[in-house]
């Protein structure tokens, strides 16, 4: 077959270990594969499965709060919703509905919460990096601090952070900021941060910490109590569960993905018990999987999880025949040389894209896994991973690109 002849003679390809798996949907049956049941790191292509997830047990739309209301009081639960108070989220239904209520609020934390801010096979040291804010039942801010420089100065989004922010002067070169491990103070190396300077910086999550950030962005009181959750409480809907998992896949969102988890968990049992999310996902579906496999996460940052490509073909036909209009399935991936993560990576052929797939990358990993049409109008799903290299995954995405390209024009 031509495609094991250009995966053969692969420069890059052949210095270091890789996999790849082909499947035509149309006549679903498996066409070719090098490795595809050897087991990889997915990194973000872990998502996919949260995809998966969240179109087999969440409806059209993302449930935003819970409440009760109780004479002069209002009474709520978090749902693990990502988006409150999200800076990339312009509609605030469930602020909206907090800030015309005119009653008491209440706040009811989960008291026997069996989720911890990080999952399994997390890098601790990345603790204070935009991409790996920490996990809880009520997000707000999308759990982070943005720091952007305005006339000379930083100032913080919410402002609340701003006590917080310290002058420590340090040796290194350039403008440094940081939040120290168990707390919330930043440090930052100079009183004059470089012009446009933008960041964002997790915080250290705590209920106590919610309530102080709601009430001073309601500018009302809110208070928590321990309250027993009742059979019937009505819900505030946010967004369309569809525009959710755009933004989560898209630009490869890890807190919005980790949420997602929190979302179908608490859906599915009334509780955030991921684990026990992954555990009945993994008997019902992918245990019918050709090869074994084994997920951490939500987002592909855990360093446990394992796959074969071969698996991550099977579960693209599970996203396949759940979505049934291939638009809309198109929509929730990036789409090659038009958005997400893989508009700079391919270029369009006829003037339209040929590639959706979700990438993922972690250090000397870098993978695709997504939907390919061929110029003759064939439909096929593919997945290529790769592990073990040295340096920069640039050279590693062109080839996988070149043959990918090479599909699609010749089959």
């Amino acid at each position: 077959m031509p495609i094991q002849q250009e995966l053969k003679y692969a420069t890059v390809l052949n210095k270091h270990f890789y996999g790849f798996c082909l499947y035509d949907l149309d006549s679903n049956r498996f066409l070719t594969g090098i490795n595809e049941d050897k087991m990889f790191t997915p990194a973000s292509n872990a998502k996919t499965f949260t995809l998966f997830a969240a179109l087999a047990n969440l409806g059209d739309s993302i449930p935003g709060l819970k409440y009760i209301e109780h004479g002069d009081s209002l009474i709520f639960w978090g749902t693990g919703d990502p988006t409150f108070l999200h800076h990339r989220f312009a509609a605030q239904k469930v602020f909206d509905f907090l800030k015309k209520s005119e009653k008491q609020l209440f706040y009811v934390a989960e008291e026997d919460i069996e989720e911890e801010f990080f999952r399994k096979g997390w890098a601790i040291e990345d603790y204070d990096e935009y991409y790996q804010p920490e996990i809880s039942s009520f997000p707000i801010y999308g759990n982070v601090v943005t720091f952007r420089e305005r006339e000379g100065k930083i100032e913080c989004v919410p402002d609340y952070f701003q006590s917080t922010l310290q002058y420590k002067q340090n040796t290194a070169v350039s403008y440094v900021l940081h939040r120290k491990f168990d707390t919330n103070i930043y440090e930052h190396n100079r009183a004059n941060p470089p012009h446009k300077y933008s960041n964002e910086k997790p915080f250290r999550y705590s209920t106590e910490l919610f309530v102080k950030l709601l009430s001073d962005t309601l500018r009302r009181e809110v208070t928590c109590i321990a309250y027993p959750t009742p059979v019937k409480r009505k819900t505030i809907y946010s967004h369309a569960t569809a525009s959710l998992l755009r933004e989560m896949m898209l630009p490869s969102d890890n807190f919005i993905a980790e949420q997602f988890t929190m979302l179908i968990a608490q859906a599915k049992y009334g509780k955030f018990q991921t684990a026990r999310l992954r555990s009945d996902l993994m008997r019902e579906y992918y245990s019918l999987f050709t090869d074994k496999i084994d997920l951490y996460d939500g987002s592909g940052l855990s360093s446990y999880n394992k796959v074969t490509p071969r698996s991550m073909v099977e579960l693209l036909v599970l996203v396949r025949n759940n979505v049934k209009d291939v638009q809309a399935l198109h929509q929730l991936f990036p789409a090659g040389g038009v958005d997400g993560t893989l508009k700079n990576a391919y270029k369009l052929d006829r003037n339209e894209p040929f590639v959706w797939a979700k990438t993922g990358t972690v250090h000397a990993v870098h993978n695709q896994s997504g939907f390919l049409q061929t110029r003759s109008g064939r439909n096929l799903a593919f997945s290529f991973l790769n592990t073990n290299f040295l340096g920069d995954a640039a050279p590693v995405r062109r080839e996988m690109v070149r043959i990918i390209t090479f599909i699609r024009q010749n089959f």
